[in-house]
């Protein structure tokens, strides 16, 4: 119950719960007891170089090639007519079944105050493929937004680093307020505003039936994020994040945290998109020697990746138990 309520806390903008004291198991205690003093900073920058010599960001090269693929599929469907998958990501067909965003159907159901047959249909097999699958993976693993902002915070981070630029903050509950605007917009003027100006839908519709003046606008976001504020409208500002956050609350697909591996190096905060569903990687922030990532991590790999310890990994809760 306590990841649920953290999760859910979490999505819609509270900081990070921290442990009281007596909420920590002996043998966790134990371990940050022990960690005192066991690794210099020198031997702790030893372990991070070995490990940047090993590491082939594996599972960042999985999701570029899966996000693309899925985007390619519906351009190659749609060009030779081959109707495998017809439509856009918000709403589609898959040899013949429908699927729609759960946003989007939302959206859609505000504005428009009736709900058709196909909509249910579409969005409960959307709703059961990303609980799953974990409801934000679809933001790092589909969204083609997604990609091109991290691409765009690759030059954000060089360009702080150069001190060319320095990145602005906003506080995460602007993403719920923004959430709750869009609703309440849709509902009072009958109209999917947010779909006018989403980017994951616009660059879906460009990649499928060719580009538009809309492009504009996603631009004009990408030169947001490189200039202004790293990942900007991913982090304070998208819906869709909040929707599939939510559906992911008892996705048994999870990032585990092991604390006994860990020595809190930070890397993993410094590469993550939501880095304050890794304040448990902190010294003492843990409720447990392992302990599941919140709902609101996108799953993307970057922190499995970075990590030189392996004390973040991929997990399907319950799998284990039939291996």
């Amino acid at each position: 119950m306590r990841y649920i309520r953290d999760s859910l806390s979490q999505i819609f903008g509270a900081k990070p719960r921290r442990p009281a004291k007596g909420e920590q198991p002996t043998e966790l205690l134990e371990i940050y007891q022990g960690k005192k003093g066991n690794l210099s900073k020198a031997e702790i920058e030893t372990v991070r170089h070995e490990h940047r010599n090993t590491c082939c960001n594996k599972w960042q090269r999985r999701r570029w090639i899966t996000l693309i693929l899925v985007n390619l599929l519906f351009v190659v469907s749609y060009y030779f007519d081959v109707q495998l998958l017809e439509g856009a990501l918000t709403a589609s067909r898959f040899v013949g079944f429908h699927m729609a965003d759960l946003n989007s159907a939302l959206q859609v159901a505000l504005a428009y105050k009736h709900i058709v047959l196909n909509l249910v249909i579409g969005t409960t097999t959307v709703f059961v493929l990303w609980l799953l699958l974990g409801g934000r993976t679809f933001c790092s693993w589909v969204c083609p937004y997604h990609l091109l902002s991290e691409w765009a915070e690759y030059l954000h981070l060089w360009l702080v680093k150069k001190k060319i630029i320095k990145n602005h903050s906003f506080h995460r509950g602007t993403r719920t307020v923004f959430y709750l605007i869009f609703a309440l917009l849709a509902l009072l003027s009958g109209y999917t505003v947010f779909e006018t100006i989403s980017p994951t839908g616009i660059l879906s519709r460009a990649l499928i039936y060719g580009p538009g003046v809309a492009l504009l606008w996603v631009g004009a976001l990408l030169l947001f994020e490189v200039f202004y504020s790293r990942r900007a409208w991913c982090r304070y500002v998208c819906p869709i994040g909040v929707t599939y956050g939510v559906v992911g609350v008892l996705s048994p697909v999870r990032v585990k945290y092991n604390a006994e591996a860990c020595h809190h190096e930070g890397d993993c905060r410094k590469v993550c998109l939501v880095p304050h569903v890794l304040d448990l990687t902190i010294r003492g922030a843990a409720y447990d020697v392992n302990q599941d990532v919140g709902a609101d991590c996108t799953r993307c790999g970057m922190c499995v990746d970075v990590c030189p310890t392996s004390s973040l990994t991929y997990e399907v809760k319950g799998l284990n138990k039939f291996l």
